[in-house]
Order: C-alpha cells, then structure tokens, then sequence
C-alpha cells in the first residue's frame, strides 16, 4: 500500500514541476510540501476520503477545501489522478480559457469555492460541515469536511474566528490539515517549524490536535487521519513538511514561492524526483448511501404581518417574522446573526426556527463564510449584523460573489438617520462595496410592507444580495397588491405638469413625499420615485424621466459615491438622445455626528427641506 502512495506521490511532483514550468509561473515549492498528507487522504486503502468522482455534488461526498489555493498544481494533480479529468489537461495551468486557473475557481468542477484570498477555507468548511451534519440521520456519520491550510495563512484572525465556531457547534465532522513547511512568502512564517505552538493555539478554541513530525511519512501521516476520525471535536493534525520536498536544490530555500523551474532545472528535478509508473490512475472510494433525515420543526401555524397604509413600523422589525414566514415552505433557508439579533430582529425567526437559526457571534469574516459553506451544500442563507460591519468582511463577501451561491446580506443601522449611536454605527459605504460584487443585488425598501416583499423576492435571486434595513418607524405607504421586481422602482406622484423628478431609496422616499407636499402649496408639481432596486436601476423609468420632466435629482442617505447617485449618473451617460438634461444629487457629504434622525438628515441635506430648496433654485 505505502508503495503505492509512493508512486502517487512521486507522479504529482512530477506533475506539479511539469505543469509550472510550461506555464512558466505557480507555486510550485508550495504544493511539494503537502504531497503526502494529500495524497494518503484521497488515495488510502483506508477510505478516509468518500468521493463520487461521477457527481461532485452529490450531499453524501466528502468535501475538500484548499484554502491554501496557491497550492493549485497540487489540486489539480489530484482530481487527475482520481480520473477526474485527463492528464493532458494538466498541460493548460494558468492559461486563458483554462479551467485550471491559478487559484482554483469553480470552473474546476472538483472546486468547493474560489480561494487563495488567505484565511476563508476553514469558514467555509465550517459551514458545509455544520450543513452536512444537519441533513444526515443522527445516528449515522455524516460526510466529513476537510481544509487544507497553510502555516502563513493561520496569521489571518478569520481562521480562529472560524476555530471557535467550530467548537462551539462541536462539528466532528470537520478535520483541518495544517501544512508547516515553515516558509510563506518571504521568509519564515510567525511559528516556523514550531508544530506544537500551532496546535495548542487550536486546542485552546476546543479542538483536539495531532502533531506529525515527519511529515512527509506515509506511515505517520496514515496514524494521523486514523486518530483524527475517531475524535469527537473538531481535529486539526499539523504536519512538520519541507517546502519544495523532493527536489533537493529546492528543498527548505528561501526565495522560491511563486516560482516556475526553467527547462534545464525542470529536466534536473524530475530526475530527482523519480520515476513512476506510466500513468497512475487510483479510485477514489464513494461514499455509502446514507438516509438523509427530515429538517422540518413542528411549529404552530404563522400569520403573515399584515400593515396599514400610515402606520408607523420600522422596516428592520418585519425582517425576522417574515423570513419565518417564507421559511414554512422553502426548508432550505437559514439565518445567521452575529449577535445583534435583538437590534436586526432576526431573533424573532430565532424563536420560531431555533434549529435553522445560527449565532455566529461578534465574528463578520468567519459568518459569511460560513455562509458560503451552507449555500454550497444547498442552504438559502441570510445574514444579519449591521451594515457597517460588513465591511469586515468584505474579502469574504468578494469571494463569495465569485463562488457561484446564493446569499442574502441584510444591514441594519444604515445612513445617518440611526441617529445619536454615531458615525462609527452608520453605514454609508454599504451599497459601495456591495455593488462591486459580481452578479449583485442590492435592494433598499421604504417600508415595513415592501421590506417583506424584498426579502421575498431575493429568496429568488441568484448570487449575492444586499438588502438595507431601515432602523427608523416610517409610514406604511404600499399595500400587499403591490410587486417589487429585481430592476424595478415605482413611482409614487406624477402628473404632466411635473418639472422635476425626484428619485429617492429607503428613508429618503418619505422626506422626498414631504418635500412634494411642500412643493404642491407652492403650485409646483415634482415627480416621486421610489428606487428600492439600486442594483440593478431602473433603467426605463429613468428614461421616462428625462423625456418627460428634463431635470432629475437623487436623493440618498449614503455617500455620494456607489449608491443611488452613481447607479442614476451611469444610466444617463448611456443616453443617446440629443437632449440636455440637469442632473442634481442630495447624499452624506459630510463627516456625520451623533444628533436626533432629523437633526442629521437636516445636517446633511437630504431632507424634505433640502430638496424643496434645490427645486425652488431650479425651475
């Protein structure tokens, strides 16, 4: 059997030193060093790895996480090992077109998300892990998780945010291979060849750990995933490797990460390194057919919120009872909070679906990748803190509009109009930073009727959703019958006599019916709209806009910079029509204060004052 893995491992160095240097880049030393521990886990006679190699996303595989992406000729000489594509598809590392993209993607099929953004995977093992143990019989082992780390990458504060979760939800499920090869970029790492610093660091979040001193020995390492399999917590095993293992001019160098062998060095390592057989082709076990369990809870029949037009509520307050709502019918959605459930209100699907809630306490990083994990094996989850805090875990909501999932971000406490908690509490950059993500979403209702119907509509939408969620009670001003559509706006005072269209999202909608009422005393008749879809706008009813008022203005409690005001400024810079058209915006221009709602939006701007002052400047 060790003869075997030996033969594997001597064909994926190969691999890896061939792949790299006609593609004349990668990381070559990186993926040397985790040969072994990777190859005695997918190819042992043992089954410690359980993978239908014919369907990768079948619930009942194992799962296998690089988070140490860099080590991508090492994945991918894996999966073509186990057959899961051809040997000669190795040969298109890193060129354009190819599924073999420098850090794996999921344009590689065998890919569980994007990494190489350092310090994300065990998040995301995390959440598949806790998924999968949900969805299997209690009294039958659910498939295991395992995340390949690098010793550089344990220095990121979301892999030990990841580490207490871990422990928290007791997801023996879950095995961490950390890779000490002692080397990261540019030179020794914080812990060096110091395996047992690392492993106490993870016994002191609760997990057990089991340290490998050669690491590089089959016999050793086989030990190890025997003992990890039998523990009851999470496990993390440190292996004690040797950067660019195998070649000796390599071996231990400083200096080397990220580089490709020329020709003449490739021909001299492949020597060393050794010959295997022809082509090595070695089965992965599948795993066994495991009865899946029910993930329904017995609760009492649920009322749908119904609200009067004028009432006043406060659109986060709808957000907990309704998503309970929709949850009756759709087992796949889940909620995660970090620990501001009592401000976000999704304490209130808490009490109704206590199995499908998830506190992830005061660690943003780590739940969104844990989201990405659960949304991976099949969950619909939305996530709560407030909007500002989301910004911590930008990195992680980056990478999961890349990972081909779903997920709804949903930010409380957002604009100015929060009031006297301050600027440190307001988010004003929320719409910025989601809008940069690819294939997002981003949806901002007025009211507590459309944020229900928000939150409705985004459990169909595919990729990353951001909904803002209002702290403030403001007037119901939609009735059940109406539709709110993914690009949509609706538009709430027109008539034909209208100079100017006042666009406004959330909060400010109610300060822009003010300043039409102000207006109307006047005799001057201005046009509402409410664009709850900031990403993507509505384009059309823009269009309509400049055909028939000429002048438009924006109005947002956000910066001016990537929210309402850019999303309108974008559509007019694509319209072709020979007509000048004046375009004004209201946003957050200034460092904000602590102070009561009105005194802010007063403060800034974007108040029914500030518009009807603008209007009266031009018509």
């Amino acid at each position: 059997m060790n003869e075997n893995i030996e033969n594997i491992s001597r064909q994926i160095r190969s691999w890896c030193v061939e792949m790299t240097t006609k593609a004349t880049s990668g990381h070559l030393t990186s993926s040397l060093s985790a040969v072994e521990a990777m190859a005695v886990l997918m190819f042992s006679e043992k089954k410690f790895f359980r993978y239908d190699i014919s369907n990768p996303e079948v619930l009942e595989n194992d799962r296998l996480i690089f988070s140490k992406g860099h080590a991508s000729p090492l994945f991918y000489s894996l999966w073509a090992t186990a057959g899961g594509i051809e040997k000669e598809e190795l040969g298109t590392l890193r060129k354009f077109g190819s599924r073999l993209e420098g850090h794996p993607t999921r344009t590689f099929p065998f890919t569980e998300v994007p990494t190489g953004s350092l310090g994300q995977g065990l998040g995301v093992g995390v959440g598949e892990a806790i998924y999968l143990k949900k969805y299997f019989k209690e009294d039958q082992e659910a498939p295991r998780v395992f995340v390949l780390l690098g010793d550089s990458e344990i220095a990121e504060g979301s892999v030990w945010e990841s580490a207490m979760i871990a422990s928290y939800y007791k997801l023996d499920n879950l095995i961490a291979i950390v890779d000490a090869n002692r080397l990261g970029q540019r030179g020794e790492t914080v812990d060096g060849w110091d395996i047992e610093n690392i492993a106490k660091k993870f016994e002191a979040f609760g997990w057990e750990s089991i340290c490998v001193e050669e690491g590089h020995s089959i016999e050793k390492i086989e030990s190890a995933y025997e003992r990890a399999l039998k523990k009851r917590k999470p496990c993390v095993i440190v292996t004690k490797t040797i950067k660019g293992k195998g070649i000796s001019f390599l071996e231990n160098e400083n200096g080397w990460h990220g580089k490709a062998l020329g020709e003449e060095d490739a021909q001299k390592a492949l020597r060393e390194i050794g010959e295997s057989e022809e082509y090595i082709f070695q089965k992965i076990y599948s795993p066994s057919t495991y009865e899946k369990r029910e993930n329904k809870e017995s609760i009492s029949k649920l009322e749908r919120e119904i609200f009067s037009l004028g009432a006043m509520v406060a659109p986060r307050n709808v957000c907990g009872k309704a998503l309970a709502h929709i949850a009756e019918k759709n087992e796949a959605l889940v909620v995660l909070d970090a620990e501001v459930s009592n401000s976000t209100s999704s304490q209130d699907f808490k009490t109704l679906y206590p199995k499908r809630f998830l506190e992830m306490f005061v660690a943003e990083q780590n739940m969104v990748s844990v989201a990405t994990g659960m949304a991976r094996r099949g969950a619909k989850p939305f996530v709560f803190t407030f909007g500002a805090f989301f910004s911590r875990a930008f990195d992680q909501i980056r990478m999961a509009g890349y990972s081909d999932i779903s997920m709804v971000c949903v930010g409380s406490h957002i604009g100015v109009s929060i009031g006297e908690d301050g600027s440190s509490q307001m988010a004003l950059e929320d719409m910025a930073m989601f809008g940069t993500v690819w294939g997002s979403t981003i949806l901002y209702p007025a009211d507590a009727v459309s944020m229900k119907k928000c939150l409705d509509l985004s459990l169909s939408v595919s990729g990353i959703v951001y909904i803002r969620s209002t702290r403030a009670e403001l007037p119901v001003i939609y009735t059940e019958k109406e539709q709110f559509l993914r690009g949509g706006s609706h538009i709430l005072r027109k008539s034909e006599d209208d100079v100017v269209t006042v666009i406004a999202c959330g909060i400010t909608v109610h300060e822009a019916l003010r300043a039409y009422e102000l207006c109307k005393q006047e005799g001057v008749a201005i046009r509402v709209v409410d664009a709850y879809s900031i990403k993507p706008i509505d384009k059309e009813m823009i269009y309509q806009s400049i055909r028939e008022t000429n002048t438009l203005m924006t109005v947002e409690d956000h910066s001016e910079r990537g929210g309402l005001t850019d999303a309108v400024r974008e559509i007019l810079c694509e319209y072709k029509e020979q007509k000048k058209i004046h375009f004004h915006s209201l946003a957050v221009r200034k460092i904000p204060q602590s102070g009561k709602p009105e005194e802010l939006l007063h403060y800034e701007e974007i108040d029914a004052q500030a518009i009807y002052d603008i209007i009266q400047k031009v018509i």
